[in-house]
């Protein structure tokens, strides 16, 4: 069995091994691939199983190359395969439902508590020179913000939105949640509010929905306008889940104080995104989901795909 792997870097920049795929079968395995559909399709060739991670697998690919059996995603999301086609073809593609809720919840905190007190830019004062020069014994650059007592609000809570919130509520914070399946899980964890509701009371807005039609952009200057002023929003799910002109608007009138965002609507982020010049707004690399334990979990989960498959047994399948 023939095997490629498209883009494996970013799961794997070195750290991990490879060897449960070639156990399996021959491996060839590209850091990246290009994103030309010619480019794709040679280095697929004869493979019958493909993994990918953002390299596109499209209708085309798939006519091009017609000894696939099996796809892979090294990741949750497969928006980047035509799974549909796939499916007529009767190819399953599978993915890695679930991996990341420690990490994921953690760097949501993680955001937080770097606007709450912003150790990174006072560390680095520091080491300038700032604070051995300081005519007080210290000083502060920001306002500093203690989370006992306030109101976190969670849209969308799942798995990593209740592991958010169990840290959440260990900071002394109270925790509220939106939700469009409510569970005996959450409400150990949260109060359900409808969310408008939720929008109202919540001092901290923490983003863990998937993205569908129905809420891409759904922090808006509608819903924005109907926060408290002074909000902090986190969002470390979905870009595509803010209409990022309209935060850069509130962030720069300061009806939302700070935003903690580790994803943004086109990544690489575009040189022209309003939220890069936006007042007090943290962006990292979406680097999440991106601790060597999660991407190892990515990597086990990836080759029990594999094994299921050949099996006769596919298991994670989304088409």
């Amino acid at each position: 069995m023939e095997i490629v792997i498209l883009d494996g870097y970013t799961e794997n920049p070195g750290d991990l091994s490879w060897d449960g795929f070639k156990q399996l079968g021959a491996c060839k395995i590209y850091d990246r691939t290009p994103l030309d559909e010619s480019v794709i399709i040679q280095r697929i060739g004869n493979a019958e199983v493909v993994y990918t991670n953002k390299t596109p697998i499209t209708k085309n690919v798939l006519d091009a190359c017609p000894n696939i059996r099996f796809i892979g995603v090294l990741a949750t999301g497969y928006n980047v395969i035509d799974i549909a086609y796939a499916r007529k073809k009767g190819i399953p593609v599978s993915n890695v439902p679930t991996y990341g809720t420690a990490s994921v919840s953690q760097f949501s905190i993680a955001l937080l508590l770097e606007i709450c007190h912003h150790i990174g830019h006072h560390d680095e004062s520091v080491h300038a020179g700032k604070w051995a020069s300081c005519q007080d014994w210290c000083y502060w650059d920001y306002p500093l913000i203690e989370l006992d007592g306030k109101t976190i609000g969670i849209i969308g809570f799942g798995r990593i939105g209740q592991a958010e919130g169990r840290i959440a509520k260990a900071l002394g914070m109270r925790v509220v949640a939106y939700d469009l399946y409510p569970n005996d899980n959450g409400r150990a964890i949260a109060e359900y509010l409808d969310l408008d509701e939720l929008l109202a009371v919540s001092d901290v807005i923490t983003l863990h929905c998937n993205l569908t039609d129905a809420n891409q952009g759904l922090i808006n200057k509608n819903t924005i306008a109907k926060m408290k002023d002074g909000v902090i929003l986190i969002n470390n799910a979905r870009g595509q889940l803010v209409n990022e002109a309209d935060l850069a608007e509130a962030l720069n009138s300061g009806k939302v104080a700070a935003a903690g965002l580790d994803v943004v609507s086109t990544e690489p982020i575009r040189n022209d995104n309003p939220l890069l010049t936006a007042k007090n707004c943290i962006i990292t690399p979406h680097i999440s989901w991106a601790p060597k334990e999660s991407r190892a979990r990515i990597m086990q989960c990836s080759v029990d795909n594999l094994k299921a498959f050949i099996d006769g047994k596919p298991i994670h399948v989304v088409n």
